[in-house]
């Protein structure tokens, strides 16, 4: 468990584990991407011309377009613990909810918490996982407004979070190109790094879940049009993601296992056959649209699922030679022509 008190002092919550409270966490969580789509297929479609992003097709967030220069972004996002430490959990799934406002490229202004526990759930606990999750929005840039809370056996929480863009510089995961260099601003890994990493693994892939992805999506902002395509990396994995982005763009997604930037102890894990649940419904998601030559390891970092994952960027080359080693960002592979797939090599 990661503790938030100062170094020779005792933490409030040592011996809570909430991940004892739920058998699966995190964005692991997730129904399977297939299911889902199937789902979400059968919705209406909607007809008010101010929805520029809806479900036909879906995106990271919606967005509705209020004047000639707003549009309200609009998301929600939710699962049980994944770590021990109520202040981890509520920040992580904080930085989590405000990430699919930032892959559309807009800016936090408001959020409101969605929350379930056990009536017998520590009421201190509670309260921290809030404190948390509201500093990481004020960190984002907007407030939490307000909430629900409702009994549940096991803990969930999460944030509906608002944002504004203007119209012209929404992300989209559509619109890249052959030639773009795919770009990722965090690790991957935090699955495997979670489930069988030693303490100082963990404890990285915590910072790394807890950190917003305000900053590269400002990045992304700032090179204009040189910024083709944008998604954030979550429970469908790299590979996952990246095939998003392939079939809205029409392009192959390339990705160079070898070159993986991975928390501490993940690549160590995948190597010893380590492979966590959402791994299968991940796999199953890309049937038929993969081609892949990388290792077993190089497979499993790919499809492991990803809670507070990075922005996936396919950006112009000169674009990428800005943004490679700044701030974290790594280069993923790249975008080739071709029908629509995922090549892991």
């Amino acid at each position: 468990m990661t503790s938030t008190a100062p170094a020779g002092t005792r933490d409030a919550f040592d011996g809570l584990r909430l991940t004892e409270w739920t058998s699966c966490g995190g964005c692991a969580a997730k129904w399977g991407a297939a299911l889902l789509a199937d789902l979400v297929a059968e919705f209406p479609v909607a007809s008010d011309p101010s929805l520029m992003v809806g479900l036909a097709p879906f995106d990271d967030a919606a967005i509705y377009r209020v004047s000639d220069d707003v549009a309200l972004v609009s998301t929600t996002d939710f699962f049980p613990p994944l770590v021990d430490h109520p202040a981890d959990f509520g920040a992580i799934a904080a930085a989590n909810a405000c990430s699919d406002v930032f892959a559309m490229g807009g800016r936090v202004v408001m959020a409101i918490n969605i929350a379930a526990f056990p009536e017998h759930f520590p009421p201190e606990a509670i309260a921290a996982i809030f404190e948390a999750a509201a500093h990481v929005v004020a960190e984002a840039g907007g407030s939490v407004a307000g909430g629900h809370t409702i009994r549940n056996p096991e803990p969930i929480f999460g944030l509906a979070v608002q944002g504004v863009v203007h119209p012209d510089r929404v992300f989209r995961k559509s619109g890249a190109r052959p030639g773009d260099v795919l770009v990722l601003s965090k690790p991957i890994g935090t699955g495997l790094a979670l489930a069988a990493g030693g303490d100082g693994d963990r404890a990285a892939a915590i910072a790394g879940m807890r950190a917003l992805n305000r900053t590269a999506a400002e990045t992304l902002a700032d090179l204009g049009d040189a910024t083709h395509a944008v998604t954030d990396v979550t429970g469908y994995g790299l590979a996952g993601h990246g095939w998003e982005m392939a079939e809205r763009s029409g392009v192959r997604s390339v990705i160079d296992t070898d070159g993986i930037a991975a928390y501490p102890g993940a690549r160590e894990a995948a190597e010893r056959g380590v492979r966590t649940g959402g791994d299968p419904r991940n796999r199953d998601y890309l049937a038929g649209h993969l081609d892949s030559t990388a290792s077993d390891a190089g497979e499993a970092l790919c499809f492991d699922p990803q809670t507070s994952g990075g922005l996936l960027a396919a950006v112009a080359p000169a674009a990428a030679e800005q943004l490679l080693g700044r701030d974290g960002w790594w280069r993923v592979g790249e975008v080739a022509a071709g029908g629509p797939a995922v090549v892991l090599r």
